[in-house]
């Protein structure tokens, strides 16, 4: 075969790095889409739709406060009822920004999200397609993203940066083909309408070393597919058996599970948890084969030839250049438990000035301790 031949039947059997995205791909993704299907396979879950507007506004308000009656425990108080009107009343007269600050309370909300805690004992929320993974060190470290309460459901998600993804037209469908093969004087498609949902999973403590995203490329488990999701570096996962086996039980359970049963497009990603013998798996999620779904091990996701056997990707030793170090993940978007509990109910101006007179008052106290 001479190069040019070669050359050509190269590129014949090479893919660009992405394909074209439709909102129908995206649609497919959202958990409500892929739920009913799958739903023996993965986590159990609870969908709630639609959601009251007020709910959509509160996520998208310039405040951090929690909604009123969201908390199991009733704050106790030893102020009588009259002595408790009185000091409202002062604190009105004093605080010209008062009459401005919305409430909010959901009442009706708050009996699904009970009920499906009361189901499942614990709770971990989502949106149609994003988690607040972002957020997961607002509640306590020992138990990562458990949601016991409303309350903490909503602290999440409005904790969170990742979840705004799922509320913008925009930014859902960014990247998508909104083209079809009608008349090019007909009139534009738009991005289509869909419904903003909350999803609550079972919580459960997961072992994040068996935690696998794996890329399905024109209905072909793609070679240099499937990556640890988890940043550190775990040993086990270097032994050469266990190295080997992984893909074989990725590959399986993909084609017994999941190739004949999706009813997306033929190119997306989906991530897993194998069980503790690392033979078999459940389906955590479906992701866009897109640039915004995170490639982890991958720089990017490359060019991959037609048909390859599938390729597993870890940390390979602690000093990786994409393990974990000192700090932790998303640390950037982190601020301490104190400065929400301070913000109750303040929007964004009066609450940089009450965490300012809060640091100042802590290092006059500090400096007063020194001295003394």
């Amino acid at each position: 075969m001479d190069q040019d031949a070669t050359s050509q039947k190269l590129q014949e059997t090479i893919l660009p790095v992405f394909p074209q995205l439709t909102p129908a791909d995206v649609l497919a993704c959202q958990c409500s889409s892929w739920y009913p299907t799958f739903d023996k396979i993965t986590i159990k879950s609870k969908i709630i739709k639609p959601l009251p507007a007020e709910f959509l506004e509160y996520l998208e308000a310039d405040t951090v406060s929690i909604p009123e009656g969201s908390e199991d425990a009733v704050p106790v108080t030893e102020l009588s009822d009259e002595d408790s009107d009185s000091e409202k009343g002062d604190e009105d007269d004093d605080d010209p920004h008062s009459s401005s600050l919305r409430k909010y309370a959901f009442p009706a909300l708050d009996a699904q999200i009970r009920e499906a805690i009361s189901t499942f004992g614990a709770v971990f929320p989502k949106l149609n397609w994003t988690s607040p993974q972002d957020a997961s060190w607002i509640l306590a470290p020992s138990s990562p993203l458990k949601c016991t309460s409303p309350a903490d459901v909503y602290l999440f998600l409005k904790s969170s940066d990742f979840v705004v993804h799922d509320l913008s037209p925009d930014m859902v469908f960014e990247g998508c083909s909104l083209e079809d093969d009608r008349p090019h004087d007909a009139k534009p498609i738009g991005k289509p309408k869909y419904q903003v949902e909350l999803v609550l999973k079972k919580w459960f403590a997961i072992d994040k070393s068996r935690e696998l995203r794996c890329f399905v490329r024109d209905d072909t488990l793609i070679g240099a597919c499937i990556t640890q999701r988890d940043p550190n570096y775990y040993e086990f996962l270097n032994e050469p058996k266990t190295h080997e086996s992984i893909p074989k039980a990725v590959l399986d359970f993909w084609e017994h599970k999941i190739r004949n049963t999706w009813l997306g497009g033929q190119s997306y990603a989906f991530d897993i948890l194998l069980t503790r013998d690392l033979q078999r798996a459940n389906l955590i999620d479906f992701n866009p084969y897109a640039p915004r779904t995170d490639p982890l091990l991958f720089t990017s996701t490359p060019p991959i030839p037609r048909c390859a056997p599938p390729e597993f990707r870890v940390i390979t030793s602690r000093t990786h250049p994409r393990a974990t170090r000192n700090a932790p993940q998303h640390s950037h978007n982190m601020v301490p438990r104190e400065a929400l509990e301070l913000s109750a109910g303040q929007n964004i101006l009066d609450f940089q000035g009450a965490w300012a007179e809060e640091l100042a008052r802590a290092m006059a106290d500090d400096e007063t301790t020194r001295a003394a």
